[in-house]
């Protein structure tokens, strides 16, 4: 592979080069399937680029099939395409219980209950204290990995607060923000967002939707300070916001001074050339409170979700709520944990993602 071709600088992005260039020379034959990879740290140093950059390569190549990782062995070429590109997209547009359902259909149990058996073989009587306010350390700081692995987010695990999944984030953000806020909703939108706010005594102001998000209209003329958006496959109308929408929805925020929540559920399974990059990391997380959770992830009876906070409204959030305790038992923490640092619910994703483009 030349160097020139992969650093010479474009208006793509040098992960995206260095994908394409890969992805062609699997589907021509050049690089056979099975054969192994150089390691990120050293094809990073034979380019001159950062292992960053590699990383996002190979994410993206893992992500369609191109590409398989084997742990302590490396990195092999795949056998999804030998010899045909791959060019489909999913952008999944069901209901997003019908999702559910698929993921339940391919979890393996298996590997989760040799998880759970080592949990309280490694934590033994830890697992009767009560898990700080915020949750478990050991469950954030792998959040944490995985948001800057698989999402390239890059947040601080003290930003992070573990809860009982996003309905009962919203009650907190209206508790944080205060029920004289006005809370701006894309319309239609998932209706126990707007039962929440109103049960906490707040008012909503509902925002129509054109094709990739709310419309521009709207967000101008809209009273609401503090804005709750789904840019991926919001429900019930299936849309995703674009590129450009997502930075109207910044730019929104700074000239409202308010702020945005981004409830990221369903992110998990886009499929495509490119990560789906979340308004947080557009924002660098300055005025977006970003919410997701486990329960179309892995399957709705897991009660888990997470919370990532601004620094801005981080000490607030302490003085104000921080006497709640955390709604997540402490042996659930330590079991996803586990999960997530082991890799297994990034390979989890991966055959439910490479399931719906068969389904395509």
């Amino acid at each position: 592979m030349k160097t020139r071709e992969i650093t010479k600088r474009g208006k793509k992005p040098l992960y995206e080069t260095l994908y394409e260039k890969i992805k062609k020379d699997v589907v021509s034959g050049k690089i056979r399937q099975g054969e192994k990879l150089p390691s990120k740290r050293v094809f990073a140093e034979r380019l001159g680029v950062s292992v960053i950059t590699v990383d996002a390569a190979y994410r993206l190549l893992i992500d369609e099939g191109y590409v398989y990782s084997k742990e302590r062995s490396g990195f092999f070429v795949g056998d999804a395409a030998q010899g045909k590109e791959r060019t489909d997209r999913i952008t999944p547009t069901a209901p997003t219980d019908t999702v559910a359902a698929k993921s339940d259909v391919d979890f393996r149990f298996s590997s989760f209950s040799k998880i759970m058996r080592k949990v309280i073989t490694d934590y033994d009587r830890a697992l009767l204290i009560k898990p700080p306010a915020f949750g478990c350390v050991e469950l954030r700081k792998a959040l944490s990995d995985y948001l800057y692995r698989y999402r390239g987010m890059d947040v601080g695990y003290e930003n992070i607060i573990i809860g009982s999944g996003s309905e009962y984030f919203y009650g907190m953000i209206v508790a944080l923000f205060g029920r004289d806020k006005i809370y701006g909703l894309e319309y239609p939108s998932y209706e126990k967002i707007n039962a929440v706010i109103r049960t906490e005594g707040a008012d909503c102001e509902f925002l129509k939707m054109g094709k990739d998000g709310i419309l521009t209209e709207e967000l101008e003329k809209t009273k609401a300070t503090v804005l709750f958006v789904t840019p991926f496959n919001s429900y019930p109308t299936g849309i995703t916001a674009d590129y450009r929408k997502r930075i109207e929805y910044v730019e929104w925020a700074k000239k409202r001074s308010g702020y945005i929540v981004e409830d990221d559920i369903d992110s998990e399974f886009a499929v495509g050339a490119k990560p789906v990059e979340t308004i947080y990391s557009l924002d660098g997380g300055k005025r977006v409170i970003y919410l997701n959770t486990f329960s179309k992830s892995i399957a709705p009876s897991m009660r888990m979700g997470y919370m990532i906070l601004p620094e801005k409204l981080l000490e607030e959030y302490k003085q104000r709520l921080g006497f709640y305790s955390c709604t997540v038992p402490a042996f659930d923490q330590y079991v996803m944990a586990e999960f997530i640092g082991g890799g297994l619910f990034e390979r989890h994703l991966n055959r439910i993602r490479r399931k719906l483009k068969e389904q395509n």
